[in-house]
């Protein structure tokens, strides 16, 4: 899983070959995979594993929920912590275009996830998120540190997920935009059998608060407040 590069000199966005994106939740492998992964597979494979703060998730606002990347496992434990048994919304995650091959591919899609290329992240890719944002019974997934990383401090963050966030919010169907941190701490650098896992959820930023006249500073402003919260939980 990862997340949006914006160019290093510019917040624009390759508008060449943006073909429209489709993805959706199937809604017979839900029903399969969401049980089996949170009754079955997680608690038996795993120790302990502590959730705090689910009662920061939103209900009902568009929501990019941007958790920090420790492991592979994030994109079962983020559903486990946060998906449709516990919150009744449906998760989609943006995920690099190597990720949406063979099997895993096909199960990436079904389960909602579409792909991005994150050295050129195409205008088709924003406007699918923004769309999907405005679903009531689904939000969003962005890794915002960018990639994996087995240590345990906060990376620099990039900026793709406040530029959607903001994006998203001058669509008058999209008030209200959300950004939900979430912390997601393993008691092993390569999670394996029994190993420990501590989530903590923060508290939304509401993204109206961080717009202005200027992308650019909005974005930053933004950015920085996501890293900060990110660092809080961490440090509790």
């Amino acid at each position: 899983m990862t997340q949006l590069k914006p160019q290093r000199n510019s917040t624009k966005l390759n508008s060449k070959k943006s073909n429209s994106l489709d993805s959706r939740v199937s809604p017979w492998l839900a029903r399969i995979l969401y049980p089996l992964g949170s009754y079955l597979v997680i608690p038996f494979f795993f120790g302990k594993i502590e959730i705090n703060g689910q009662e920061n998730i939103p209900l009902h606002d568009p929501v990019i929920v941007a958790p920090t990347h420790r492991s592979r496992w994030d994109a079962f434990i983020v559903p486990y912590a946060l998906g449709r048994l516990v919150s009744g919304r449906d998760l989609r995650f943006m995920v690099s275009e190597n990720e949406v091959t063979g099997l895993q591919g096909w199960v990436i899609r079904r389960m909602g996830g579409f792909p991005v290329n994150t050295e050129r992240p195409q205008l088709s890719s924003v406007h699918h998120s923004v769309e999907l944002l405005k679903q009531d019974r689904e939000m969003l997934v962005i890794f915002p540190e960018g990639g994996i990383f087995r240590d345990t401090k906060i990376h620099p963050l990039k900026r793709g997920v406040a530029l959607i966030a903001l994006q998203a919010q001058t669509d008058k169907s999209s008030r209200g935009v959300k950004i939900l941190p979430v912390g997601i701490r393993y008691s092993k650098p390569y999670p394996g059998w029994g190993t420990k896992i501590k989530v903590d959820i923060g508290l939304p930023l509401t993204v109206e608060e961080y717009a202005s006249n200027s992308l650019r500073q909005s974005s930053q402003k933004l950015t920085a407040a996501l890293q900060e919260s990110l660092q809080k939980l961490y440090e509790d």
